[in-house]
């Protein structure tokens, strides 16, 4: 889904977006090498090689229950703040949303997931021109953990979702307007009601470089998380496994705040 009149100043999500181009252009190789992958714990990482034909530079940090930012350039850290805390109060919003249509009571989701004190990652991308890029892919296809992912990008273009009937279709996301997407947890959460959107990036379609911000909205890291019983019945059984927040972002990488997916290792086969 697509939010406008969202609350979030055009002004706050520009100064997000300057200042993450700030930190990709202005900042040394050197200082940025800080960041690299070492302790399993780490709050802040960077990396700018390719994996699995992928081309881009990233940056993920951990933005709550503590905010985690590099200190130069020293307005990037002031503006990635003032947006992460608006767009939380958005995410709290769409939570009370998304439970009454599901016929909960509108505190239901922040309940379930602890919203309050949710482990929420910040992933910065900046994708090159076609021209300077490696091969068509800046993003391999993938979902995301958490409860809601919100996206924010300084051009359109790139970003493309899997559709249920299997294709591949383009989004475009106006300016300033924040992107919603679905994260794996509420499809555990809801047994599979909602589903985690499959997506993607590409390089070659566009000119000129891309840059992107992330927000994964996630449940406290130590929450456990399991299909609601109100989404279990006859027509449809339990399809998921519980996990703790905390186990699930370590299955398949060590590092927490590369929040990579295990969704399909936590489905439940049919006997």
């Amino acid at each position: 889904m697509q939010l406008v009149n969202h609350g979030v100043p055009d002004g706050v999500i520009e100064g997000a977006l300057s200042g993450i181009a700030d930190f990709f252009e202005q900042t040394s190789v050197e200082e940025k090498s800080k960041y690299k992958k070492g302790d399993p714990k780490a709050r802040i990482l960077w990396d700018a090689r390719s994996h699995s034909g992928e081309n881009r530079e990233h940056l993920k940090l951990l933005a709550r229950p503590t905010f985690h930012c590099p200190p130069n350039p020293p307005s990037f850290r002031e503006a990635l703040g003032e947006y992460e805390r608006r767009v939380h109060e958005v995410s709290l919003g769409l939570g009370r949303a998304m439970s009454l249509i599901l016929g909960q009571e509108e505190s239901y989701i922040e309940n379930a997931f602890n919203l309050e004190s949710g482990f929420n990652v910040a992933a910065m991308n900046r994708y090159p021109p076609n021209f300077q890029s490696k091969g068509t892919m800046g993003l391999a296809e993938h979902t995301d953990p958490g409860f809601i992912i919100s996206l924010v990008q300084n051009m359109d273009g790139g970003l493309q979702i899997l559709t249920h009937q299997g294709q591949w279709i383009n989004v475009h996301i106006p300016p300033n307007t924040i992107l919603i997407q679905l994260g794996d947890q509420l499809e555990l959460l809801t047994n599979g009601k909602y589903k985690s959107h499959i997506h993607r990036v590409l390089v070659d379609t566009y000119k000129v470089e891309r840059i992107s911000i992330g927000i994964l909205h996630g449940p406290s890291i130590d929450e456990f998380v399991a299909p609601g019983p109100e989404f279990i019945n006859g027509n449809h059984p339990l399809a998921y496994r519980g996990i703790t927040y905390s186990n699930a972002l370590e299955a398949n990488d060590r590092y927490e705040i590369e929040v990579q997916s295990c969704i399909d290792q936590l489905r439940i086969l049919p006997i």
